[in-house]
């Protein structure tokens, strides 16, 4: 099938037939060259987001006091503007529910920041709220602390390694309640939560210690087999990855102490000394200290 543009239809090019005719364009009545022709010629606006409680549908009036030409309003439109701001404000938020959402998804996004999270984990988790209030989770429950426990399952859905201890600090909270927070909405919501796996801890460890590729290496090929041989079970992913960490910065050449290691991985150096001994014994490698 051939598309004719200029007569608006679908021709077969073996024999001709006209399949569809008088088409109408769907696109724009305007043409763009490059991307920023585009983007400056566009009409559309921002994309919807579930970050924001009325997912980014409505506009917001500007405190700038001037209009399109940049000229200052007068004393009797700045009072009007001032009235307008004020309704449209009221309405945006029409009850109890769209308030607690509005209001939960402000700490959603100064947890993600604080956390320094990705856009797409911070529209996991404002997904992983809007399930909640739909199925009335919330009610009797502290904002923060579902809010908290949300950033934590959409980190772990997302596979971006945040600890418990890092989110309950980030929100202000005590890691017990974080992680009731977090046992209740994974057992209503009826999640599947992928366990953190030592590799993921090994390369923020490796990025928080500035070391080069051949480390990262290093240390993913010794996970890959402490987890062939299961010397990575019943062990916690963080101690084993700290260990790994270090035989690698050793190996390397950059030389990384067991405190600097542990304090970032939030282990004890005990912990990095015991998974260190277990790895040398069972890969059979030497490592010169």
């Amino acid at each position: 099938m051939v598309c004719d543009y200029e007569l608006a239809e679908i021709v077969c090019q073996d024999c001709g037939i006209v399949i569809r005719s008088n088409m109408m364009d769907q696109g724009p009545e305007w043409r763009a060259f490059d991307s920023e022709q585009r983007e400056r010629r566009a009409r559309t606006g921002a994309p919807l987001t579930y970050t924001i409680h009325d997912k980014g549908l409505t506009t917001l009036i500007d405190w700038h006091n001037r209009d399109i030409s940049g000229k200052g309003f007068e004393p009797g439109q700045k009072a009007q503007v001032y009235r307008l701001r004020k309704w449209h404000r009221r309405i945006r938020i029409f009850d109890a529910q769209e308030r607690n959402l509005a209001h939960a998804l402000s700490e959603l996004s100064k947890i993600a920041e604080t956390l320094n999270i990705p856009r797409n984990v911070l529209e996991t988790a404002s997904m992983v709220y809007r399930k909640a209030i739909k199925q009335k989770l919330i009610r009797g429950r502290s904002i923060r602390g579902m809010a908290a426990a949300a950033i934590y399952i959409a980190c772990r859905q997302c596979k971006f390694t945040r600890t418990l201890e890092e989110v309950a600090e980030a929100s202000g909270l005590s890691k017990k309640e974080v992680g009731r927070r977090y046992r209740f909405l994974v057992k209503e919501l009826n999640y599947f939560i992928p366990p953190c796996t030592p590799r993921q801890y090994a390369l923020r460890l490796i990025a928080q210690l500035a070391m080069e590729g051949e480390a990262e290496e290093i240390a993913q090929r010794i996970l890959e087999l402490a987890s062939e041989l299961r010397l990575t079970s019943g062990r916690g992913p963080a101690g084993v990855a700290a260990a790994a960490t270090y035989i690698a910065s050793v190996l390397t050449g950059e030389r990384k102490t067991q405190r600097e290691i542990a304090e970032l991985a939030r282990v004890t150096e005990v912990t990095i000394r015991n998974r260190y001994k277990s790895l040398i014994e069972h890969l059979n490698f030497t490592v010169y200290l």
